[in-house]
Order: structure tokens, then C-alpha cells, then sequence
């Protein structure tokens, strides 16, 4: 019969004991003795957890350690949580003495922790105030302790003031109170984030009076850094914070247990091995020998402690024998075990991208992030995560922060396949500009500029730049007018121009002052003067004044080329018809020929018909002095027409021949 949850009085628990050690049929390993053992183990736990206080904490915790905690770790937690919830005034001292506890058995840890996060879930989900004021508190205090990370702590926060009421903006103001010390400390740029949050909700002034006087009281004790509220008091400092495990679970971890069954008595059938492997646990965190372990199972009145320390002493004299079970037992203290499994699954790669934001946000000087990342060995391939994560988290910063260009710059130094993620992060980014805030815009543009002005990255990126009205929206322009702008502030206008005309960068540069067309070229020249930066065109409005020489002299060219194909096409022609005309030419000569044979006979005929001499004479004068030279040769276009032409003019001739003849007989 199980007696867990009742009172038995001393006397009966004293008579069942001696009735189970004169029973000769129950073994040390019996289900009646684990029963026993296991309600003194509860009974301890208990009785230690509720005696808690600065002053005994000590000596409490190692009165803890001498019994079985693997066995009684949810009993522990179940105590730790209960006992927090009805005092919570005391819940740095429990969180003190579960990091001490985490150092040693960090499964315990990891438990309790666990079941904070399912029960902070399920009092949120139900609205429960006092539960979820309980839990949060705790969960500020293991902050305190280093044994949940800062990302759980901004997740709480960021839940509560999402939609906030003013139950969940008052949970979240104690948290902050109770946290706000090592949070200023591990991420300043949280904490900053929170409190704007907090005057956002104050400005608003949808909540009752209290709540707004707790946020300004609030505001105070951040001005004041927290001096009310110190993070570890110096008797509750009892672990070192190199020797602390922290555990990164967060609000939104899947597959989380509570392990309710290590709540309750369970048979365990290797009994005894395990009770050795715990007394060599407890000799080594307590710095016991067999003696003392001996002298200590002894007072404690069980039947078969005597039998386990002779085994114990046993053991201790093979010294090779203590370490194989303590490393069994303590399998899961190594937290990097974790990190040995090559995991290429999504999970990596985001547990990498969160890695990577803590680290940049947690930093407190560039110097220092830029060495935490160095030190994370980011291989080959997934150098754009690194990349994307400083340009995101500098994007959404409401000013630009030089923070991120310096961690930019020092990794371009450090290797070139960060330069050249850079330079596509470059091109990426511009290509897809219009999808971000003006704000957000403004700190990409500036991050690349820091870049450029300090020759982190090779100017060439810009060759990815075309300045038309065509090949650029609102968006790239703004880009473009703070890159430019920022790199002339940094290098001034005299330095920058020279960069820009540098003759081995012109290709690179031809997109940013294009000069294929007078429209583009305006355009470019109209941008720069209306950002303030016309120097940088004195080149362009050169080129511009003389585009119109340029055309003239082009087209001019351009006609004398076909005036010298017109000319060759033409020669080439008359090369044709001076053969046809030679022909021509011998023709119309035989024809003439003709022709002066007849009329010398017309005009012996006419002397020898008329009567007087003188007549004669004088028409012969006249004939001679009327008769037409034969036309010359001319170069027609046909030779039809010149015949035609010849023939018309043979017959006037004969025709007026005719007519002298008759007035000479008259």
C-alpha cells in the first residue's frame, strides 16, 4: 500500500522499518524497500526545499546532494515550483540552488526548465495572472542565474506587449524589473527595443492609471541602471559563470516533456547499480572518501546501505573503475555533444541564423561580434547567412548604426569569399530595393557605402548600376542618392570624381554615367545636380556640348560614304555605254558620208541646167555659206534618239536645197 501524501507518525515508520529488516523474504532490492526509500527521498527534498534561505543555503544543498537526485529530479522541480508559486520573495534563493544543482546534474536543469516553459503556455493560454506572474518571475531569476539564454527573455517580453492589456503590460514590467539587470547586460539593443515598446504603450494611453504609474516607475529604475535591482546578490553568487550551463530552449520549442512519471514511485529493476553509480556521483561533487560515504550510509539507517558501502569501498579500490560509471550516469553534463552531429537538416541552418543574431545583438562592441562569429567557423557555401543577418538586423535599426559596417568591413578584410558574398549581397539587394522601407532602405544603402568608402569590397559591384528613367524605379534612386551621397561625405567630391574618371574603371562606371544617348546622358546630369553632387558631371556636359558635332560629323561621314558608292556604281555604268556609243558613233559616220555624195551630185546637176554664170556663182556662195556643219557627236542617253534627230535634220536641208534650185531657174 502506497503512503504517498500521508502523514506516518515516527513511531510507525520506525516499526515497518524494523519489520521490513527482520523480514528475511525482502531483499535490498525489493518493491517494499523502494517504496520506503523513495518517500525519505521525497521527504528530504522537501524538507530541504522549504527550509531555504541565504543563510543556509550551503549547507542545505549539500545535505540535498547526499540523496539520490537522478532518482528524485522530478520531485525536485515538482517542490522548487510549487514552493516558488506560494513564495515568490524567495525565488532567487531557488534559482541559486538549482544553478548549483544545473552545474553538476544539468538534466535537472533542463527539466526544470522545461516545465516552467509548458506551464507559462498553458497559465497565458488561460489567462491565469497569478500563475503567470509566478513563472515569469522564476524564469527572470534562472536569467539571473545564466541558465536559460536572453532569447527566451525577449521572446516573454515580446508576447506580452504584442497585444497588451493591462494584465500582461504589468507581467511584463516585473520581468523586466527582475531581469533588466543582466539583459542591459548580455543585450543592450533588447532591452532598448523593450522600453521603446513601453513608451509606445504609455503614449497610447489605453490603460488604467496603475499600470501607466508602473511603467514610469519602470523608466526610472532603467535610467538609474538598475541599482534597485541587482542581478545576482553576492550570497546568492554561488556558481562561476565559466562552470554555468545554459540552456537555449525557447517559447516556440516543439516536442517538449514534462516527464510527470518521475513524479511518482517507479520499480526499478537495476536498483542497486544505480544506487552505486549515484554514491560515486555524490562522492566526487562532495569530495567524500569510502570513510566518511561509509560513516554517512550508516546514519542513515537503511538495511541495505551497509551492503552498498562495502561494495562501494569495494570499488574504490580499483581506480579505474569510479570514472566508467560517473561518465555513464553524466552522459548528457557535456553541452556540446549537441554540436558534434553534422546536421544539414532546417533545423541547422536555423539554429545557425538565431546563433548568429544573439551573437551580433548580445555584443557589446564590434571588435568583440566580429571575434564570436570568426570563432563559429561558418563553412563554405553559407557565408550569405552571415551576410543577410548583419544586413537585416541593420535594416531594421531606425538610424543606421556604424556597429554593422564595422563587423562588415573587418570580415571583408579577413577573407575574399566575404568579399565577393558581400558584392552579391550587393547586386541582390538592388535588384530587389522596392520591396524594403524608406528607412530600412537608407541604412542597406549606408552599410554599402561604408563598405566602398573603405575599400572593403572592389568598387566593380557598382558596374551592376544602369542611372536611366528606363532601368531604375523611386526606390533605386533613393538607394542610389544615399550611396553616392555617403561615399562623397566619407571621401569628399575631389577624391570620389577621380574615382569615377579613372579610365581602367570606365566600363564599371558606364552604367552609373551612360553616354549611349543624349536622353540618358540628361538624365544622369539631372539626377547628380539634383542630389547636390553636379561636380561629378563635368565630364558628361562636356560630352553632352559636343553631341551635336558628334552627330553632324557622323552623319556627314555617313553621306560622303554613299556619295563614294554612288560615284563607283556610276563609272562602272559609263564604262558600259561608252562601249554602245563606240558603235553608235561608226554608224552615223558612213551615214554622213552618204549624204555628201548625194549632194555634191544635186549640185553638179543644178550648174549644168543653169544659164548664167553669175547666178551660179552667187548660189554656189551661198550654198557654201548656208551649208550647216555637220552636228557634232554628243553623248545621249539612246542612240534611236540622235538618229532620229540626224535624219530631221538631212531632210530640211533637202528641203531648202530644193527651194533655191527653183528660184534659181526663175
Amino acid at each position: 500500500m502506497s503512503t504517498s501524501g500521508l502523514y506516518i507518525p515516527p513511531w510507525k515508520r520506525n516499526l515497518e522499518a524494523s519489520t521490513a529488516s527482520s523480514s528475511t523474504s525482502s531483499p535490498a532490492d525489493s518493491e517494499i524497500t523502494q517504496k520506503r526509500t523513495w518517500e525519505e527521498l521525497r521527504r528530504d527534498i522537501n524538507g530541504v526545499v522549504n527550509r531555504l534561505s541565504e543563510k543556509n543555503i550551503k549547507p542545505l544543498t549539500a545535505k540535498l546532494f547526499s540523496r539520490n537526485l537522478i532518482r528524485g529530479q522530478g520531485v525536485l522541480c515538482k517542490s522548487l515550483m510549487r514552493a516558488q508559486a506560494i513564495s515568490p520573495n524567495q525565488t532567487p534563493i531557488f534559482a541559486a540552488l538549482i544553478s548549483v544543482v544545473n552545474t553538476k546534474l544539468p538534466q535537472i536543469g533542463e527539466l526544470l526548465l522545461t516545465r516552467l516553459i509548458l506551464q507559462f503556455r498553458r497559465a497565458y493560454r488561460r489567462r491565469d495572472r497569478s500563475l503567470t506572474l509566478a513563472t515569469t518571475t522564476f524564469l527572470a531569476h534562472l536569467l539571473n542565474q545564466s541558465i536559460i539564454h536572453e532569447i527566451l527573455a525577449l521572446q516573454l517580453l515580446t508576447l506580452l506587449l504584442e497585444s497588451p492589456t493591462n494584465d500582461s503590460v504589468e507581467i511584463a514590467v516585473n520581468f523586466t524589473k527582475q531581469a533588466g539587470s543582466k539583459l542591459t547586460e548580455l543585450t543592450p539593443k533588447g532591452v532598448h527595443a523593450v522600453m521603446e515598446r513601453f513608451r509606445g504603450i504609455l503614449h497610447e494611453g489605453d490603460l488604467d492609471k496603475r499600470v501607466i504609474f508602473e511603467i514610469e516607475r519602470l523608466m526610472l529604475i532603467v535610467k538609474g541602471q538598475f541599482k534597485e535591482y541587482p542581478a545576482v546578490s553576492d550570497e546568492l553568487d554561488l556558481v562561476d559563470s565559466d562552470d554555468q550551463i545554459t540552456f537555449e530552449l525557447t517559447l516556440d520549442e516543439e516536442e517538449l516533456d514534462k516527464q510527470d512519471v518521475l513524479d511518482v514511485f517507479q520499480m526499478d529493476e537495476e536498483y542497486l547499480e544505480n544506487e552505486k553509480i549515484w554514491g560515486k556521483i555524490r562522492r566526487e561533487v562532495l569530495g567524500e572518501d569510502s570513510d566518511s560515504s561509509d560513516d554517512d550510509s550508516d546514519g542513515e539507517g537503511d538495511t541495505e546501505d551497509s551492503s552498498d558501502s562495502d561494495n562501494e569501498a569495494d570499488d574504490e579500490s580499483d581506480p579505474a573503475d569510479p570514472t566508467e560509471p560517473v561518465s555513464t550516469s553524466l552522459s548528457i553534463v557535456d553541452p556540446n555533444q549537441k554540436q558534434k552531429i553534422d546536421d544539414m537538416s532546417a533545423q541547422a541552418l536555423v539554429n545557425l541564423r538565431r546563433t548568429i543574431y544573439l551573437t551580433i545583438m548580445s555584443s557589446a562592441s564590434f571588435e568583440e561580434c566580429a571575434h564570436k562569429l570568426a570563432k563559429m567557423t561558418i563553412p563554405e557555401g553559407r557565408e550569405a547567412e552571415l551576410v543577410n543577418m548583419l544586413i537585416e538586423c541593420c535594416s531594421q535599426e531606425r538610424t543606421y548604426l556604424r556597429y554593422y559596417g564595422l563587423i562588415a568591413q573587418r570580415f571583408c578584410l579577413l577573407h575574399s569569399r566575404w568579399r565577393e558574398a558581400f558584392d552579391f549581397a550587393f547586386s541582390e539587394n538592388y535588384d530587389t530595393i522596392h520591396r524594403l522601407e524608406t528607412n530600412k532602405l537608407r541604412n542597406v544603402a549606408k552599410i554599402f557605402a561604408h563598405l566602398l568608402h573603405t575599400d572593403a569590397t572592389p568598387w566593380t559591384c557598382m558596374g551592376h548600376i544602369r542611372l536611366t528613367q528606363d532601368d531604375t524605379t523611386s526606390s533605386s534612386r533613393i538607394f542610389i542618392k544615399i550611396l553616392i551621397q555617403e561615399i562623397a561625405e566619407n571621401l569628399g567630391v575631389a577624391k570620389l570624381n577621380e574615382r569615377f574618371n579613372n579610365p581602367a574603371m570606365a566600363e564599371v562606371f558606364s552604367g552609373l554615367f551612360p553616354r549611349d544617348t543624349p536622353k540618358n546622358t540628361r538624365f544622369a546630369i539631372n539626377f547628380f545636380t539634383s542630389i547636390g553632387l553636379g561636380p561629378l558631371t563635368d565630364e558628361l556636359r562636356e560630352h553632352l556640348k559636343l553631341q551635336p558635332k558628334l552627330i553632324a560629323e557622323r552623319a556627314r561621314k555617313e553621306q560622303e560614304r554613299l556619295l563614294l558608292l554612288k560615284a563607283e556604281m556610276s563609272t562602272s555604268e559609263s564604262e558600259s555605254e561608252s562601249d554602245s556609243s563606240s558603235s553608235s558613233s561608226s554608224s552615223s559616220s558612213s551615214s554622213s558620208s552618204s549624204s555628201s555624195s548625194s549632194s555634191s551630185s544635186s549640185s553638179s546637176s543644178s550648174s549644168s541646167s543653169s544659164s548664167s554664170g553669175k547666178k551660179k556663182k552667187k548660189s554656189k556662195s551661198k550654198r557654201r555659206k548656208r551649208s550647216p556643219t555637220p552636228p557634232p557627236q554628243q553623248d545621249g542617253d539612246s542612240d534611236d534618239e540622235g538618229e532620229d534627230d540626224r535624219k530631221k535634220e538631212r531632210e530640211k536641208r533637202r528641203e531648202k536645197k530644193r527651194r533655191k534650185q527653183s528660184e534659181g531657174d526663175e
